[in-house]
């Protein structure tokens, strides 16, 4: 009996620790503090949520703008933009007497011709092998064969009659043999005037290089000088900064330029320029072509085709043939195939201060039977000069 009163007290007092263990355990295990609590934030009407359909739009009370309270001040302030300044035109150097005054420039590269003629004519014996040098100075200088011969037997003749030589008379003879030579009678007058109509209609032609787009644009000065009014016509299409440069040419001197896109009929903005030209009563259209063509249709054939739509408004008054002075003899093969197509009326030869071959002149002329109107003698605004055989002549044998 004491041993099962004894187990019940000692399962009591065991139970009792147990007890007391698992409430201290308990108080000393505090409960982590709640996590704080997220404010509700409504969002905007009519705004969507990321990745949520958009709500649907709320109706709102708006005020109206008569409602709204507007700050006073000063009127708004208005910006205004600099003016467009129109380019400055320029004032062309007169026409009249250009060469003349180009003269020394021209003869510090073209005398070589002249002195050297001088001197082998003033040998006091002219035997034979002085005159085939002579012959050679002239072929050198590209007078051509034919010409040469002539200018030579007309040599020979005055100096057998004359006998005695000074050199102020070798000097008069020989100026008024090449002044024959070069042709005091033909008519060099750039015809951009007709009586019975107007505008007076120029096409200028010729093979890319030789300075065609540069010489029209020269030209327009030629004639705004002269006191004229000019359209220009951007028909060479093919080169992309051709129009550019022309437009450029035109605007330095108050000349309107027509043009068309790049690639354009040549043909369409020749006949648009004339046409321009008529309505605005322009005293001369000066038309820019192209040196070489972008469609498989030949050049003659594009050529051929601008003069014919031209006429169909008027007809054309000159032809101009722009040749390079210092492809020579090449220059000749060119103005050959040009003469078949288009009836050149007229030769403007470039680059004449740069070679002593002034004898292409002759030669030119020669060949196609037309005279060389004017002349270009440096990279200047205002180098193109209307051909004057006496001072051409001049500056070929010096002073």
């Amino acid at each position: 009996m004491d041993i099962v009163i004894l187990a019940v007290v000692i399962a009591v007092v065991v139970l009792g620790a147990l007890g007391g263990l698992i409430v201290g355990s308990r108080r000393r295990k505090q409960p982590p503090p709640p996590p704080p609590t997220t404010p509700d934030i409504t969002a905007p009407p009519a705004e969507p949520h990321v990745g949520d359909e958009a709500e649907t739009p709320r109706e709102e009370p708006r005020r109206t703008i008569e409602e709204v309270d507007l700050p006073g001040g000063s009127a708004p302030v208005t910006v205004e933009e600099p003016p467009t300044e129109a380019p400055e035109i320029e004032i062309p150097e007169p026409t009249e007497g250009r060469l003349v005054r180009l003269r020394a420039r021209l003869s510090r590269s073209q005398n070589a011709l002249g002195k050297g003629l001088l001197t082998l004519l003033s040998r006091e014996h002219l035997d034979e092998d002085t005159w085939e040098e002579i012959e050679d100075t002239l072929l050198t200088a590209d007078v051509g064969v034919q010409p040469t011969q002539e200018l030579v037997e007309r040599l020979r003749e005055r100096v057998k009659v004359l006998g005695t030589r000074t050199p102020e008379e070798l000097r008069t003879l020989l100026r008024e043999e090449l002044i024959t030579l070069v042709g005091r009678d033909m008519d060099r007058t750039v015809k951009t005037e007709p009586e019975d109509r107007g505008p007076g209609i120029v096409m200028v032609v010729g093979v890319n290089g030789t300075g065609k787009t540069t010489t029209t644009g020269k030209l327009a000065r030629v004639l705004v000088a002269d006191g004229q009014s000019v359209i220009l016509g951007a028909a060479d299409t093919f080169r992309a900064a051709a129009a550019d440069q022309l437009q450029t040419w035109g605007e330095r001197v108050g000349a309107h330029t027509v043009r068309g896109p790049e690639a354009g009929d040549p043909a369409s903005v020749a006949f648009d320029a004339v046409k321009e030209g008529k309505e605005t009563g322009a005293n001369v259209v000066l038309i820019d072509t192209a040196g070489r063509l972008h469609t498989k249709t030949g050049l003659m054939d594009e050529l051929g085709k601008v003069k014919r739509v031209v006429e169909k408004q008027a007809p054309v008054d000159e032809v101009l043939l722009v040749l390079d002075a210092t492809t020579g003899q090449n220059g000749l093969v060119q103005a050959r195939v040009f003469a078949e197509v288009v009836d050149i009326t007229g030769i403007v030869l470039t680059k004449l201060d740069g070679t002593a071959k002034g004898g292409i002149v002759v030669a030119v002329q020669r060949e196609l039977g037309v005279p060389v109107k004017l002349v270009g003698l440096g990279e200047g605004a205002d180098d193109l000069a209307p051909f004057e055989p006496e001072a051409f002549v001049d500056a070929l044998i010096g002073e």
